[in-house]
C-alpha cells in the first residue's frame, strides 16, 4: 500500500522537475522577446527619423509602419509566451499541491474555506472536518468558493442518502481514472480568476443578473422608435429624390424627443455589457472544455456535464451573443459615434433590449451550469484524494434493513487519513449489530480518542462517496453523532459539565428519533466534568440508556469500573489499547485489542516527569485551639 504511494509520489516529483525545466526555457524565451522589442524600438525610431529626413515622406511612413508592424508581431508572440509561462506555473502549482497532500505538508496546501466549525453540528468539530489541517483542507481541490463549500457540505451531511451513494461512488471512480481531466479543470478554474489565489465568484454574477431593468424591456417604446427611424429614412429619401418638402425634420424631431425621454434606460448599456462579458469570459474556458470534452464510456460524468451540451443553449453560443452585444455597445465610448448611430436608429435601446433578453436566458441557465460545475469540482476533489492514495478502498455500502448474518460495520486495516503514513497504525474493527456499545479503555495517550476519530472520519468519507483509509470496509448508512471536543462558554455562562450534559442529551434525542437510518455515536469520556463517584454513577446509567436504543457506537473512557457493564449489558463489549515502559520511556503500539485494559499509566507519567506520586499525610488539626 505504502510502496504504491511512494512510486506515485516519485512520479509527481519528476513531473514537477520537467515543468520547472519547461518554465525555465519559456522564461528565457520571454527575456529574448523583451530584449528584441527594446532593440526594435532603439533601432526603429532613429531609422524612421532618418527615412523622413533623407528620403521623402512616403519612405518615412513606410519604414515607420514596418517597424510598428514588427513590434506588434513581437508583442503578440511575447504575450503568448507569457501566457504559456502563467499556465505552466499554475500547472506546476497543481502538481506541487498534489505532492503536499500526499505528504501532509499543510503550509503548502491552499486553504479555501477557513470558517470555524459549527459547534452545534452533530460531528463537524469533533472529527476535524473543517478549517486548517482538517479533512476538508486535505481534500479540497476546488477553484471556486462554492465548489469548496459543496465538498464541505458532503463531508458534514448529517444524514447520508443511501440511494444516491452508489451513483456518487461510481462517478468518483470514473474521475479517479481521469487525472488529466481533473487537473485541466482545476487549471482552467484558476485561470478564470484574475488572481489565482482568489477563486472565481459565480454567486456574485448570479446576484447581478437577478437585478432587472424594466425600462430597457419596453417593447412598445422600441417598436415606436424603430418605426419612426424607418419613417425618417423614407421621408429623407423622398425629400432628396422628389419635390416633397422636408417633412423628415418633423418626424426626426418626434423621434429625437421620444428617444431622449427613454434613452436613460440604456445609458449604462456598455458598462453592463462589458461587466457581463468580463464575468463570463472567466467562465468561458471551463464551459468550452466541458462542452467539447469526449466523454466516451464515462456515462456518469457525461450525465453530470449534460447541461453544458444542450443544443443551442450551450454556454459558448450565449457567450458569443454577449460578445456581439458588448462590441455593439462599445459605441458608447465615443460620444460622436454614439450620437450618429442613435440619430439614425435606436441603437442603444435595441441592444439594451437584446442584453436584457440575454440576461433573462442566463438567469435561467447559469444556475444549472454553476451547480453542475460546483458538483464536478467536489467530485474531482474526492477523486484526487482517491488517486493520491492508491491503497485506500471504496467501501461496500450495505442495504437496509441490516442483515443479522454480517456486521453492520467492518473494516480491515482502518487508519486515519490525517496521520502520516510512516507513523500511522491501522487496526481491524467491526460492529456486529444494533444497540451494540463498544467500550474503549486504555491509558493516557494510548490512542483511544484518535481511534474514535478514525472511525468517524472514515464514515464521513464513505458517505461523501470517497474511498476510506482501509484495506477493506463494509458499512450500513448511518446517521452520525459525536461527543468528543465539548467546550465551555465564558460568554454564555455555560460550564464544561453543563455543555457536556446538553450534548449527551442531544445524542439521546437523536437516538429516540423515528428515523429510517440507525445512529452511530462516538463518545470520549462520559461526564468528565464532575467527580469520580458521580461520573461513575451517571456513566453507568447513560451506557444502559444507549444500549436500549436503535443505534451503535463507541465510548472511550478511563473509568475501568465501566468495563464490568459487559456482564450486565449483552450488547456491550470491551476493547483496549495498552503501553509499555521501555528504558524509562512510555512506548505505545496503538494496537486495538479485545477485552478491558489491564494497566493504567497516570502515575507512571507523573513519576517519569519528576512529579510527586506518593500521598503525603495531612497534618492533624487540634480543633480545640482553632478560632471560630
Amino acid at each position: 500500500m505504502y510502496a504504491a504511494k511512494l512510486a506515485q509520489l516519485a512520479a509527481l516529483r519528476r513531473h514537477q522537475e520537467r515543468l520547472d525545466r519547461r518554465i525555465g526555457r519559456l522564461d528565457g524565451r520571454s527575456r529574448r522577446y523583451a530584449w528584441s522589442r527594446l532593440g526594435l524600438v532603439l533601432v526603429g525610431a532613429p531609422t524612421a527619423y532618418a527615412a523622413f529626413e533623407v528620403a521623402d515622406a512616403g519612405w518615412g511612413w513606410g519604414v515607420t509602419v514596418g517597424f510598428v508592424a514588427a513590434f506588434a508581431l513581437l508583442a503578440h508572440f511575447h504575450r503568448r509566451v507569457d501566457e504559456g509561462i502563467r499556465r505552466h506555473r499554475i500547472w506546476r502549482r497543481i502538481k506541487a499541491t498534489h505532492t503536499a497532500r500526499m505528504t501532509l505538508d499543510w503550509p503548502s496546501i491552499p486553504l479555501q474555506h477557513d470558517a470555524p466549525a459549527d459547534p452545534d453540528h452533530p460531528f463537524e468539530r469533533d472529527l476535524n472536518l473543517a478549517g486548517r489541517r482538517s479533512l476538508h483542507h486535505l481534500l479540497d481541490t476546488a477553484s471556486t468558493r462554492a465548489g469548496s463549500a459543496r465538498l464541505l457540505d458532503w463531508l458534514c451531511c448529517p444524514t447520508p442518502d443511501p440511494d444516491g451513494l452508489a451513483g456518487r461512488q461510481a462517478l468518483v471512480r470514473e474521475l479517479t481514472a481521469l487525472p488529466a481531466f481533473r487537473d485541466r479543470l482545476t487549471l482552467l478554474g484558476m485561470l478564470a480568476a484574475e488572481d489565482p489565489e482568489a477563486p472565481w465568484d459565480g454567486e456574485g454574477l448570479q446576484t447581478w443578473l437577478a437585478r432587472r431593468t424594466p425600462a430597457a424591456s419596453q417593447r412598445s417604446v422600441l417598436a415606436l422608435l424603430s418605426a419612426l427611424a424607418a419613417l425618417n429614412a423614407l421621408l429623407f429619401a423622398l425629400y432628396v429624390l422628389t419635390p416633397l418638402p422636408a417633412l423628415w425634420a418633423v418626424s426626426f424631431l418626434i423621434y429625437a424627443s421620444v428617444y431622449l425621454f427613454t434613452h436613460r434606460a440604456a445609458r449604462h448599456l456598455f458598462d453592463e455589457a462589458y461587466h457581463l462579458e468580463k464575468a463570463l469570459k472567466a467562465f468561458r474556458a471551463v464551459a468550452a472544455f466541458l462542452e467539447t470534452y469526449r466523454y466516451g464510456a464515462h456515462r456518469h460524468l457525461a450525465a453530470l456535464c449534460a447541461p453544458f451540451r444542450e443544443g443551442t443553449l450551450r454556454p459558448s453560443a450565449l457567450l458569443k451573443r454577449v460578445i456581439r452585444i458588448a462590441a455593439a455597445a462599445s459605441s458608447q465610448k465615443s460620444e460622436l459615434v454614439s450620437l450618429a448611430l442613435n440619430a439614425l436608429v435606436p441603437w442603444d435601446l435595441f441592444f439594451a433590449r437584446r442584453l436584457e433578453r440575454l440576461k433573462e436566458t442566463l438567469r435561467e441557465r447559469l444556475p444549472m451550469w454553476l451547480h453542475a460545475w460546483y458538483d464536478l469540482e467536489a467530485f474531482c476533489s474526492l477523486a484526487t484524494f482517491a488517486d493520491l492514495n492508491p491503497g485506500y478502498v471504496f467501501p461496500t455500502l450495505l442495504r437496509l434493513p441490516a442483515s443479522t448474518s454480517e456486521p453492520m460495520f467492518s473494516a480491515h486495516q482502518l487508519g486515519h487519513p490525517l496521520l502520516s503514513d510512516p507513523q500511522k497504525v491501522c487496526n481491524d474493527f467491526s460492529m456486529h449489530g444494533p444497540a451494540e456499545v463498544v467500550l474503549v479503555t486504555g491509558s493516557n495517550m494510548s490512542g483511544k480518542s484518535t481511534f474514535l476519530r478514525t472511525v468517524g472520519v472514515n464514515l464521513c468519507l464513505a458517505f461523501a462517496g470517497a474511498p476510506v483509509n482501509a484495506a477493506r470496509c463494509r458499512t450500513l448508512p448511518f446517521r452520525l453523532f459525536t461527543c468528543i471536543n465539548v467546550s465551555d462558554s465564558v460568554t454564555d455562562g455555560i460550564s464544561y459539565f453543563y455543555a457536556e450534559v446538553r450534548r449527551l442529551k442531544r445524542l439521546l434525542e437523536a437516538l429516540r428519533e423515528d428515523h429510517p437510518l440507525p445512529l452511530f455515536f462516538l463518545i470520549d469520556e462520559i461526564f468528565r466534568g464532575t467527580n469520580n463517584r458521580e461520573r461513575l454513577l451517571g456513566g453507568r446509567a447513560y451506557v444502559h440508556a444507549l444500549a436500549d436504543r436503535r443505534g451503535a457506537g463507541l465510548i472511550a473512557t478511563h473509568d475501568l469500573e465501566l468495563v464490568h457493564l459487559a456482564g450486565e449489558i449483552p450488547t456491550l463489549r470491551n476493547v483496549h489499547f495498552r503501553e509499555e515502559v521501555v528504558d524509562g520511556r512510555m512506548v505505545f503500539d496503538f494496537r486495538l485489542r479485545a477485552g478491558s485494559c489491564p494497566t493504567t499509566n497516570a502515575l507512571k507519567i507523573m513519576r517519569l516527569e519528576g512529579l510527586p506520586v506518593e500521598p503525603t499525610p495531612l497534618p492533624s488539626v487540634d480543633t480545640d485551639t482553632q478560632s471560630p
